[in-house]
């Protein structure tokens, strides 16, 4: 058995999910995606990871901009379908497309939902310092993410796990669900469970803004501030160093840090040894991972190597 699909999906975390529905023998019609948008050196167009996949596998493509052209609305409408699986897509669908295929719409979210709804919920889930998340199938209403669940799985958040990792994990949890999901849809055989309206909170996107590290907030906190922004956008901090025609500043990404005590009671952004380890709020943080502008990341020791600094220097 085989349904009739759409699928509905942006970046690199949709396209294992779109692979596992392809492979699992569904039909599908039709791949929505946001529009290519220009990047690289040339500023040349390029199409989303799930777009290329598509185009790979011989798909239909469409990147309406949004859906407030009737048009759009009715030609989802009579591609009449089964089922849509929405994916990271980052457009809000019309009551109208929400109830135009014969199962509805689905979607796979990457938090265990009522928490987490919204833009980023892989960053703030670390970000927040939650010891666990997980990825929920939901059956997709009007309001943001507050769909009744069909299938939850939860996935633990380790000491060193940051949003690279467990965006990768994640993906793969979603795409073993959506096999299950589907066949149970196509029989009538799942039953969904409406949300707790109880410990609701929205995963804002991220902003430039909060990616600069505060020293004074404490090592815990700022630990799980960087793995949640580690390897993009990247938790930053600037450096500075003696140069031949004065002092030389630079952007440093943090991409993994190890919380350590601060038995002097240094500063906050104090460099208290010669390990890379600076002063915060309260504790302090060992700069496990690195890089510079322009730079790979390396470890402390290499950058230390290079970019020499000392009990006493300090930043910011």
């Amino acid at each position: 058995m085989s349904m009739r699909i759409a699928f509905m999906g942006t970046p690199d975390f949709s396209v294992p999910i779109l692979a596992e529905i392809i492979a699992a023998g569904h039909e599908v019609v039709a791949v929505y995606s946001q529009p290519p948008r220009q990047a690289g050196r040339g500023m040349e167009p390029t199409p989303t990871p799930v777009h290329k996949f598509a185009n790979e596998n011989g798909i239909d493509v469409r990147t309406p901009l949004n859906f407030k052209d009737p048009q759009d609305r009715t030609d989802f409408a009579n591609l009449g379908i089964d089922l849509a699986v929405v994916v990271a897509y980052g457009l809000i669908l019309p009551q109208e497309m929400l109830d135009a295929p014969v199962h509805g719409c689905i979607n796979v979210h990457a938090s265990l939902l009522p928490r987490w709804r919204g833009a980023a919920p892989i960053q703030r889930a670390i970000m927040a310092g939650d010891t666990e998340t997980g990825c929920m199938i939901m059956q997709m209403e009007a309001g943001l993410d507050t769909g009744p669940v069909l299938l939850a799985e939860h996935v633990k958040i380790g000491a060193d796990t940051t949003a690279s990792l467990l965006h990768d994990e994640l993906s793969q949890v979603g795409a073993s669900m959506i096999t299950r999901v589907l066949p149970a849809i196509e029989r009538g055989g799942i039953v969904p469970t409406p949300q707790s309206a109880e410990g609701v909170t929205y995963a804002d996107k991220i902003y430039k803004a909060e990616t600069r590290i505060d020293w004074t907030r404490t090592a815990q906190d700022l630990d799980c501030h960087i793995r949640g922004l580690s390897p993009f956008p990247g938790a930053w901090c600037e450096i500075s160093r003696k140069g031949k025609s004065g002092p030389v500043v630079e952007r440093l990404k943090i991409l993994l840090a190890q919380p350590k005590d601060n038995p002097d009671g240094a500063a906050p952004g104090d460099i208290i040894n010669n390990k890379l380890t600076v002063a915060c709020g309260e504790g302090a943080l060992h700069l496990r991972m690195v890089q510079r502008a322009g730079k790979g990341p390396v470890n402390s020791h290499a950058f230390l190597r290079g970019f020499p600094l000392d009990r006493g220097n300090k930043v910011d």
